[in-house]
């Protein structure tokens, strides 16, 4: 089949590579001059099968209300007169039972396990750099609390197959030796050997080149505007490239555009519970290697993650749900520099910190979208939140085998089946 994928991120176009793989024409759609420069430009570069943990647990309302007016809140929530903000954030306290949050970790950890293997085989044949460190995700807690809470996923991620290990703070200092300044305040940890990190920007750029080495076309510059459609099937994209209207036709089609999904989604009347959750990112020259951390970090305390990129650091978490701004925040800048001063304060040039924010594509559950829609040929891929990096591969060779009529190998809900 000819099929058109909408969206060019890391989700879109290793959904490109599985599809070219399984022989079928294929082209990719992007409003950017490149691959991923959006969502997937400087993420926390993080592939973290042992962040599975969703946002909606037991613990989140009181947190959520807790943190509801501090500018530098981990989780904050904006209230708009925004029925899809609404809508979401209702969805969202439904899905803060135990029971629900049990189910959604399993859903996120057997895509993820499958995803990160998915990963190492694409690597390995396509022979991709990316600043990839495959030493490991050390989550770390400063807050006895937080460490308690963390037990029971821990046990219920270790019961499905990730080897999520609880260790002490000496043995977390001996895993990575730039914690030692906050020993002391460490409570507890745990460490994840198999999780890796890399730059989600340059793997997805060098991935867009095999791509189209191996015939892929990409349409960069290119805005889709929405749908032609027959009934339960769609005839075209309408697209606006080069200041001219055209429409784009292929006889499937597949919807990775992020937060945005959701817009064009309803153009069809086609709800999908997306809204976009603004993340943030620093990026620092690496000050002084010895005191710079090695093995990639998770302060869960602080919703913040760190990777380290050659001689780059990257911060990047908490989320904003705000509407589809892009602004940054300067308070909450401020607060991701200052948190990672205290804790490695030798180890980046702090003062040169760049800022980034970009929208991740949240659902209530943090489970994605993967499959069928109830259009006879459009699929879906998108919804992804925080782990689009992590998922991506995993997602994308599932929804190739979901195209072809095949079952995936991973135990997943996926849409339409």
């Amino acid at each position: 089949m000819h099929i058109l994928v909408l969206g060019a991120g890391v989700v879109g176009t290793t959904t490109a590579w599985f599809l070219q793989k399984q022989g079928h024409q294929v082209t990719v759609v992007d409003r950017q001059g490149q691959a991923g420069l959006e969502t997937s430009y400087a993420n926390g570069g993080q592939i973290s099968v042992s962040h599975a943990e969703p946002w909606a647990n037991p613990s989140a309302p009181l947190k959520v209300l807790k943190w509801l007016f501090k500018a530098d809140a981990p989780l904050l929530f904006r209230p708009r007169m925004d029925p899809a903000q609404w809508r979401w954030a209702l969805s969202f306290l439904t899905q803060c039972t135990s029971a629900k949050a049990a189910h959604n970790i399993r859903q996120m950890v057997n895509l993820g396990t499958y995803s990160r293997s998915q990963l190492q085989a694409l690597r390995q044949e396509a022979g991709l750099e990316y600043d990839q460190v495959e030493k490991g995700i050390l989550h770390f807690y400063t807050n006895p609390e937080e460490f308690d809470a963390a037990l029971e996923p821990t046990r219920i991620m270790c019961d499905l197959g990730c080897d999520r290990q609880i260790i002490d703070a000496e043995k977390a200092v001996e895993i990575e030796p730039a914690l030692s300044h906050i020993q002391h305040k460490i409570a507890g940890a745990t460490y994840t050997p198999e999780d890796e990190s890399g730059d989600a920007r340059k793997f997805t750029q060098a991935l867009a080149e095999r791509c189209q080495d191996a015939g892929v076309e990409f349409c960069y510059q290119t805005d889709v505007l929405g749908f032609e459609r027959a009934g339960e099937r769609i005839l075209g994209v309408q697209v606006l490239k080069d200041g001219h209207h055209q429409t784009m036709r292929a006889d499937s089609y597949v919807l990775s555009l992020g937060s945005f999904s959701a817009v064009l989604a309803r153009q069809l009347g086609l709800f999908l519970n997306i809204y976009p959750a603004k993340g943030y990112s620093i990026t620092v020259p690496v000050k002084n290697d010895e005191a710079a951390f090695n093995v990639s970090l998770t302060d869960d305390e602080y919703k913040l993650v760190y990777s380290r990129l050659g001689d780059r650091i990257r911060v990047a978490g908490t989320a904003e749900l705000s509407g589809y701004t892009r602004d940054l925040n300067y308070t909450r800048c401020r607060a991701i520099v200052r948190r990672t001063a205290e804790i490695m304060p030798e180890a980046g040039y702090w003062d040169q910190a760049e800022f980034w924010t970009g929208l991740r594509p949240a659902t209530p559950s943090n489970v994605p979208y993967v499959g069928k829609s109830h259009f006879a040929n459009l699929y879906l891929n998108t919804g992804h939140g925080t782990l689009g990096w992590t998922h991506s591969c995993g997602s994308a060779a599932a929804l190739a085998d979901i195209v072809d009529g095949r079952k995936p190998e991973v135990d997943f809900t996926f849409s339409g089946l």
